[in-house]
């Protein structure tokens, strides 16, 4: 479990090809990895991975075509990630509750500097439009933000300095994909109204 308020950023400086996915080598100088063990997880753009390998400024994670062929941002050497390691029950959620299973990818239609801030609207899969609520929350490749308007399947988001500072979102740019994890309790409420 995460809270989408992301770590550090680092970046993919190896990728070897598995017979069914990828290794990857992710450095990521920023991220304290002290307390890090073998078989922990953490979130990369929003994708939870376990850590198989460590070293002091760098670990390995292994991406299952599976999820290649559902997320973007985790195919190539040199890729940016925002990281975020698994939170502790103790731990304090500045975000939301953030699962690290993405949803769906979907496309920036639009990604300016208002005034201070960004404005940045994206249009969501067809699927996961009915999850998306005006001043909810969603994970946008793994940052926890809340949204402005809705409409049909496009959402706005305003982003403050310090997030597009601090996080690979100032890469953004119209037609880029990213990955979208919807509300968890939207989920569980679809759920359990559908069960009656």
């Amino acid at each position: 479990m995460f809270t989408g308020i992301v770590a550090a950023t680092g970046k993919i400086t190896r990728l070897q090809a598995l017979e069914k996915g990828v290794r990857l080598t992710v450095t990521a100088p920023g991220l304290a990895l002290a307390d890090v063990a073998i078989g922990d997880s953490i979130a990369h753009n929003g994708v939870c991975l376990t850590v198989i390998a460590k070293k002091k400024a760098s670990y390995q994670v292994d991406v299952s075509r599976e999820t290649l062929d559902c997320t973007v941002g985790l195919d190539a050497e040199g890729d940016e990630l925002n990281l975020e390691k698994a939170m502790r029950l103790s731990d304090f959620i500045g975000g939301h509750l953030v699962s690290g299973h993405v949803d769906g990818v979907g496309e920036v239609e639009t990604f300016e500097k208002i005034g201070e801030s960004h404005l940045l609207v994206i249009k969501a899969p067809k699927n996961l439009a009915k999850y998306i609520a005006r001043k909810g929350s969603i994970t946008v490749d793994g940052v926890s933000l809340t949204t402005n308007k809705v409409k049909g399947r496009t959402f706005s988001i305003n982003l403050i300095p310090h997030t597009v500072e601090v996080t690979t979102l100032k890469r953004l740019h119209p037609g880029a994909k990213i990955n979208l994890e919807v509300d968890l309790i939207a989920r569980y409420v679809e759920r359990m109204l559908g069960a009656r």
